[in-house]
């Protein structure tokens, strides 16, 4: 099975961090994400991660820093998720492509509904952020 690199963007302000929620006929639709997507043939993950941050959520990314990268297996699809976090962009987070949203306390994630590859994450910016 095919891998899928993903760049993922955990935005952050003060104790919060911006979440949307992945529309129901996508893969793990229905439950709530840190934005981010496919890094496409020819681009950097950085240049993914821009892209992406800026066409979902309305934001230019200044600068980041790497956070982890994780492999996950969901049976249908096999995901490696090169995590970066952003504290500091221009503009403001919001669903840009019409998707719910919302900036979230770090300590209140676990009240989210997250794909499975997603608790790492989470467990890492409450172990470091919170």
């Amino acid at each position: 099975m095919k891998q899928v690199l993903v760049a993922v963007g955990i935005i952050l302000r003060h104790n919060q961090t911006f979440v949307t929620l992945r529309s129901d006929d996508k893969h793990q639709g229905g439950k709530w994400e840190f934005p981010g997507g496919k890094v496409e043939a020819g681009e950097t993950l950085l240049t993914a991660l821009r892209r992406e941050l800026n066409e979902e959520v309305g934001i230019t990314v200044n600068q980041t820093k790497p956070l982890m990268t994780i492999e996950h297996d969901y049976g249908d699809k096999c995901v490696r998720l090169n995590v970066h976090v952003v504290s500091n962009f221009n503009g403001q987070a919001h669903g840009a492509e019409g998707q719910p949203s919302e900036w979230v306390s770090i300590d209140e994630l676990d009240n989210y509904d997250f794909p499975a590859a997603n608790v790492e994450i989470i467990s890492a910016i409450k172990t470091k952020y919170s």
